[in-house]
């Protein structure tokens, strides 16, 4: 995020707020994991890939018997999602869909061709989808926002850890999308997140939040 906390400039032109060192060390990450989640205006406003993009560390995922770029999964609840986007027309991998139980039909109708559409109950329930997940084989999800999706799985305190990296500058636009929105999180003053880890790279710093319990076991 933007030393404001902002995620984008709200412009057309796409905001860079990391440096090459660190989406270097994003590329890794992504390679332990199991499944990449973004929310659905992600999905439309970024149009990301989310591929792992160095060749040997799609080499290490194939080895251990992977495929090589992790399952990505997204969550909406109006479908409103292009089956020809980057998120579906790239990689090897299984894509998932979470959607709220009113848009299944329509979202099945757009994307069964592309993807594995599920029913993620009216409203569609966070906590419901970690567990569908974790029947599914993934063990570690990575998520990689964007804020309202931030915003969700902090409040309902499903987080191990956080990597929150800030960039060297400010937005100062009220319009463009924050790391969050408003909500009850669980850590407030009276109960502070565990500093794990800092890290300089480059320009940017590299802040590591331990948030569970569990977060020795996702080292």
């Amino acid at each position: 995020m933007s030393l404001d906390g902002y995620l984008d400039a709200a412009s057309q032109d796409r905001l860079v707020l990391s440096n090459a060192a660190d989406l270097e060390r994003v590329d890794a990450v992504r390679a332990e994991c199991d499944a990449i989640l973004v929310g659905a205006a992600t999905v439309r406003n970024d149009n990301p890939r989310l591929l792992v993009r160095r060749p040997a560390l799609r080499e290490q995922r194939l080895a251990r018997g992977w495929r090589e770029t992790p399952m990505k999964v997204t969550v909406t609840e109006r479908a409103d999602l292009d089956a020809c986007s980057n998120f579906f027309a790239t990689g090897d991998s299984e894509k998932l869909v979470y959607c709220a139980s009113r848009a299944v039909p329509v979202a099945r109708a757009r994307l069964a061709r592309v993807a594995t559409v599920v029913d993620g109950g009216q409203p569609l329930e966070l906590r419901q989808m970690t567990e569908d997940l974790h029947v599914r084989g993934v063990r570690r999800l990575m998520v990689e926002g964007g804020g309202q999706v931030h915003t969700q799985f902090l409040t309902a305190d499903l987080a191990d850890e956080l990597h929150l990296v800030v960039a060297p500058f400010f937005v100062g636009n009220p319009r463009a999308r924050r790391f969050v929105g408003d909500g009850a999180f669980p850590w407030n003053p009276g109960h502070r997140a565990h500093l794990a880890e800092t890290r300089q790279i480059g320009d940017v710093v590299l802040l590591r939040y331990a948030l569970s319990s569990r977060f020795a076991a996702t080292c």
